[in-house]
């Protein structure tokens, strides 16, 4: 009676074994659909964030994404961002200068990195490298048509 209780386990799987592979032999695969119209996605840049913190994002205001280029030496004067922004530098290095307080803080960031202003940063980013620098900035929070940059008066608290 053993025998035969084994017999029937080995039977039944075989049987739920083959009737798997039927199936799975059998199924119709799902198709995926391919982009139409040529589509295309080109990454631009893409840099690992480097900085602390968040900026936010708001329903019904325009998200920009501009390349900034800095030839050596070459700064974007003090400004802030109406929504803050993201940088991703491409090629170079580019030095945050940062008022806060009554004191600066200066961070450099490469190629292959990327770096978040808030919208009440007041800053200004400078070439301190020896070749151009290209970063790539994504500006969201801009009111619709409205500009990325709001320029600001030298806080006096940095050397630039």
């Amino acid at each position: 009676m053993k025998k035969l209780s084994i017999r029937g386990v080995r039977l039944a799987l075989l049987t739920a074994g083959l009737a798997g592979l039927f199936v799975m032999l059998n199924a119709v695969p799902g198709t995926a659909t391919d982009p139409s119209g040529g589509f295309t996605s080109v990454p631009l840049a893409r840099g690992t964030d480097m900085s602390v913190g968040t900026i936010p994002f708001q329903q019904g205001t325009d998200v920009v994404v501009a390349l900034n280029t800095f030839p050596v030496g070459s700064s974007s004067g003090w400004h802030s961002h109406p929504g803050g922004a993201v940088g991703v530098v491409k090629q170079g290095e580019i030095t945050i200068y940062r008022s806060v307080g009554n004191h600066c803080d200066a961070t450099t960031y490469t190629a292959g990195q990327s770096f978040i202003e808030r919208p009440s940063d007041v800053l200004n980013a400078v070439n301190t490298g020896t070749i151009t620098t290209l970063v790539y900035g994504i500006f969201p929070g801009v009111p619709p048509g409205g500009s990325t940059k709001i320029d600001q008066p030298n806080p006096g608290t940095c050397p630039v």
